[in-house]
């Protein structure tokens, strides 16, 4: 009998493991982790995924990368609330922290968001008076300093131009690159992360005031010390080879904590945009299940 349990044992005990680890897996739960589309899918996917994969590994939570298809259905999905963490532009952070209550923990360190225009290189457009009655290339009408700074500025000049959406940053460098819109509106972070031979076709002919850049935010049902474990291996990226180099991958040189205060430069521009995606306070009690 004994001979039978010192042989079957060590196996039962490997089975009971295998088992308790599979069932620990199936309960962990994976956090949908949303990339503001201001470039492709494929691409998002490449320069965030390692990233991802890194702090999954090191928080031992499951951390899945997800977009949208444009910038307006990316927007819908914060508003319903779909992602378990998002990277967002300032004046997404604003308002979707009001409903459904996404709250800043991160943005990138040392940075500070710049919209700009650009033409080809070889353009002769000097001025922004120059595009004057023309129609001008930008990502999408809530894109901030892309398209928001960008077109406010035209606006204050009382240069009357026709804005074209074309769902992404890299749409619009696309666009103004190939000649199809004599300029475009862009930031700074997303044109350098551009292929070389495509940037070298573009200059940046203006660049707007600077504003707390994007925010790294988690949806209210994410427990706080599941934040707090995401937010402490981000703080310590910058400290190692390994971290800078999935930094660099996203064009960062670091990333910091972050509180919703960060973004009141973009609450004092009082934009309302998005304002019909934003639940109001009675009908979120109205439609709330919630005794």
């Amino acid at each position: 009998m004994m001979r039978l349990l010192q042989h079957y044992l060590p196996g039962c005990l490997l089975a009971i493991l295998l088992i308790s680890n599979s069932q620990a897996e199936t309960n962990q739960q994976t956090l949908t982790f949303g990339i503001v589309p201001q470039q492709s899918a494929a691409k998002l996917a490449r320069m965030w995924t390692p990233l991802l994969e890194y702090l999954s590994t090191q928080t031992g939570q499951r951390l899945q990368f997800s977009t949208a298809p444009d910038i307006p259905e990316f927007e819908r999905r914060l508003a319903n609330g779909d992602y378990d963490l998002a990277y967002m532009n300032p004046y997404h952070y604003t308002t979707f922290h009001r409903s459904p209550g996404y709250q800043a923990l991160a943005k990138q360190k040392d940075k500070h968001l710049k919209g700009i225009i650009v033409v080809r290189a070889d353009s002769p457009y000097q001025d922004l008076q120059e595009f004057a009655d023309q129609p001008l290339a930008f990502p999408a009408p809530a894109a901030f300093a892309a398209s928001i700074v960008t077109r406010a500025r035209f606006s204050r000049l009382g240069i009357p131009i026709t804005p074209k959406y074309v769902s992404s940053h890299d749409s619009v460098y696309r666009a103004v690159a190939k000649g199809i819109y004599p300029a475009g509106g862009g930031v700074v972070r997303t044109l350098n992360g551009l292929e070389p031979e495509i940037r070298e076709q573009l200059r940046i002919l203006w660049t707007s005031d600077p504003y707390t850049p994007h925010a790294l935010a988690a949806h209210p049902r994410v427990p706080a010390d599941t934040v707090a474990a995401i937010l402490a291996i981000m703080q310590q990226l910058d400290n190692a080879e390994q971290g800078r180099q999935l930094l660099k991958g996203i064009n960062f040189k670091g990333i910091v904590p972050a509180e919703d205060a960060d973004w009141d430069d973009i609450r004092t521009l009082n934009l309302d945009l998005l304002d019909g995606l934003v639940a109001t306070p009675a009908a979120v009690q109205e439609g709330s299940t919630t005794p």
